[in-house]
């Protein structure tokens, strides 16, 4: 046991006990404005916004069972001894050389408002993150925490200058507290790493703010909490103005936006947006689903542009015919020559459609007075005949107030309209962007892959009059994406239109492209994002969650899938072989080793779904009380599960709470960014041959598990897995 471990408890109780204090503090605070029947309404204001403040305090420190101490660090001058008593302040005051600090998930002062912990986004507490044996940025001394809630079990230290004892490269820092919470069980949501952050994320979580941070990470290195870290430390050192401006969180899908939910929380940040890309389309009904591969590329392409404004232009025209309407006893008329003037002075004067008109209203009713050839008003005029069903239908006709559904319903409900507004689509093509039009375009459930479709047709036609706001698009002070490496050039203009000054974090892994778009380098990604200053480009190495017989299966199929894409170096060098098991028809049930694997000839069972259930049964065994993920092609969903029902085994499905269950059923088309204990996969040639980027999608399934793989097959394995 530590020498220590009895004094730094106490200190940690001392830390929970100042906690508390703050939150009393804060709930006291709501007494300091009290409201009556009769109270003004400064003071209602001030009430509310003492309350607000108040709640924003009490989620800052509120717990749960997370450690609020994960560490300290002793300055080089301290010249404080390791046994002093742990019941001293966090630090010393600002500037003075030599404190100790302890490091942890909120700060925290004591009642002569001395700090107890330092928050850990602080700039003192960087040291604790980049310190290394070459460069230990005046530390003497840094302590690891390795904590279950408010427990102290561990404690590891690292001495620097002489008798500093590190690896090699001297990058991995706290190897035992990070080992700690590697082998802790999952539970169907993402964690933080606050405690264990390592030299090449906090490089990426403390990058300057302004322009497009771009950070590639293969599997296991920690790039979605990385990037959620991130949100929270520019959250904490750029409040003002990013509290105003707003931070949003964008996920490839609501399954993932669950898993990861709880991590800003966690942090003290709760006041961050997670959303997918079909959540910021606002006012329209927009589904999971994606249409099929060929269509979802075809909506994603950047021809789209061009095809929707001119699918906009067709709805601008003069009419067909001049009118003639009567107006008391007289007869008003106006002429296509006219209207053509209008149409084209309302092109050149106005960049939105919508927003053009009130000004071809007033130059149509202008007209219409003007052919009386007297002094008629135009307001008399406009109030006297806007009602007349002749009048809607020409206005209607020259320039229509159109919403995106209504504009995209009518688009797409016509090929002639398809072909007009761009004449180079195929028969195919129009045929794949054609569907029946709807009665009530208001209440279309539309595709996933319509998503940037009605946000290029909104910034086409700008707000509609009267709508009060409600149609402008939100933008955000830093926009953080995940998984970026599937979104299509329409999709990216989606994000580029949200962002207000070109503040952007972006991860993803180029060798997990699966979706549509799948890119092949960060290059066609940041054409499409903004380039107000240079791109920040950072590279996480080093893999944390895959041990690394597990990551070595996954290096053979990464070399084929993408050739010269390093696989991340996995931390773990132990841990299990991945275990093949053949279903099929042999009396033999031995295991015996081949390759780099373990495999299985079967155990007499010809139904592959029965071989999954006994493997799955054996594999929660194995990762008890962790969880364990089957992964399968979309077309085995259904067998899969109705095996694992006919063994009794209990299992979930993803849905927007995650993974729930302990055992979980995943099409692999949306494991991409989750991780769980032991990830069961099956049919891997299924999974490669439906996915258009097959061998990418296998690569994803391989590298989900933390501790252990089995792979279940009757089909022949894919080749890059044999041998």
């Amino acid at each position: 046991m530590h020498p220590e471990l009895v004094s730094e408890q106490e200190y940690l109780d001392h830390a929970f006990s100042c906690l508390e204090d703050a939150r009393e503090r804060a709930l006291q605070l709501t007494d300091m404005v009290q409201v009556g029947r009769g109270g003004t309404n400064q003071a209602r204001f001030e009430r509310e916004a003492i309350w607000d403040a108040v709640a924003t305090r009490l989620a800052q420190l509120e717990m749960g069972d997370a450690a609020l101490v994960f560490g300290r660090i002793d300055q080089e001058s301290a010249g404080e001894s390791a046994g002093e008593s742990a019941g001293e302040s966090a630090g010393e005051e600002a500037g003075e050389e030599g404190g100790r600090y302890y490091i942890g998930r909120v700060g925290v002062w004591d009642d002569d408002q001395e700090p107890v912990v330092v928050d850990w986004r602080a700039p003192i507490a960087e040291a604790f993150y980049r310190a290394t044996g070459r460069m230990p940025m005046g530390l003497e001394r840094r302590r690891h925490f390795v904590s279950r809630g408010r427990e102290l079990l561990a404690i590891e230290d690292e001495l620097f200058g002489d008798v500093e004892r590190f690896r090699e490269n001297g990058d991995l820092r706290g190897e035992g507290a990070l080992i700690a919470a590697l082998s802790t069980a999952r539970t169907g949501r993402l964690g933080d790493i606050v405690g264990t952050i390592q030299t090449e994320q906090d490089l990426v979580i403390r990058a300057p703010l302004p322009g497009v941070l771009a950070v590639q990470g293969g599997p296991g290195t920690g790039k979605t909490v990385v990037a959620l870290h991130r949100a929270a430390y520019l959250l904490y050192t750029n409040r003002f103005p990013l509290e105003g401006q707003g931070v949003l969180v964008v996920g490839p899908n609501r399954l993932f936006l669950a898993y990861i939910e709880q991590v800003l929380p966690s942090l003290g940040e709760a006041g961050v947006e997670l959303a997918t890309l079909s959540d910021v389309v606002a006012k329209a009904s927009i589904s999971d689903r994606h249409d099929a591969e060929e269509v979802s590329r075809l909506k994603g392409d950047l021809r789209m542009v061009r095809f929707l404004s001119r699918g906009v232009r067709t709805r601008q025209r003069p009419l067909r015919d001049d009118l003639r309407i009567g107006y008391g006893v007289r007869w008003l008329h106006i002429t296509v020559e006219q209207t053509q003037r209008i149409v084209k002075e309302a092109h050149r004067r106005f960049r939105t459609h919508n927003a053009a008109r009130r000004f071809v209203e007033e130059e149509f009713f202008g007209a219409l007075a003007e052919s009386a050839r007297s002094d008629l008003n135009v307001e008399d005029v406009r109030e006297g005949l806007q009602g007349e069903l002749s009048v809607r239908q020409a206005l209607d006709w020259m320039w229509p107030v159109l919403s995106p559904s209504e504009m995209l319903n009518d688009l797409f409900g016509s090929r002639a309209l398809i072909r007009a507004a761009d004449p180079s689509l195929t028969d195919d093509e129009v045929d794949a962007l054609h569907r029946p039009r709807s009665a009530e375009p208001e209440s279309i459930r539309w595709s996933a892959s319509d998503a940037p479709l009605l946000d290029e047709v909104r910034a086409v036609l700008g707000a509609r009059p009267g709508s009060g706001g409600l149609d402008a698009v939100r933008t955000y002070g830093h926009i953080v994406v995940d998984e970026v490496q599937d979104l299509s050039p329409m999709e990216l203009r989606m994000l580029e239109r949200r962002s207000l000054n070109g503040s952007m974090t972006v991860v993803g892994d180029i060798a997990q492209a699966t979706g549509a778009w799948a890119h092949d380098g960060w290059g066609s990604i940041l054409d499409h994002l903004p380039d107000k200053r240079p791109v920040q480009h950072h590279e996480l190495t080093v893999g944390y969650r895959i041990p690394g017989p597990l990551m070595d299966l996954a290096s053979r199929v990464l070399a084929v899938a993408v050739p010269g894409l390093k696989p991340p170096v996995a931390v773990r060098g132990d841990g299990g072989e991945p275990r093949f098991v053949e279903a099929g028809t042999s009396a033999g049930s031995g295991m015996e080793g081949v390759g780099s694997g373990v495999r299985g000839t079967g155990s007499g069972i010809t139904s592959v779904g029965d071989e999954v259930a006994r493997v799955v049964a054996e594999e929660s065994a194995a990762v008890e009380p962790g969880n364990v993920a089957v992964i399968v092609a979309a077309s085995q969903v259904q067998e899969v599960e109705a095996a694992l029902e006919s063994a009794g085994i209990e299992f979930g499905r993803p849905n927007r709470h995650g993974l729930d269950a302990s055992v979980a059923v995943v099409p692999v088309t949306l494991v991409k960014g989750l991780e769980v204990d032991a990830a069961v996969i099956v049919e891997p040639s299924r999974i490669v041959a439906e996915q258009v980027q097959g061998l990418r999608a296998l690569y994803v399934a391989l590298t989900r598990a933390t501790q252990r793989v089995s792979i279940v097959h009757a089909e022949p394995l894919p080749e890059v897995l044999e041998g």
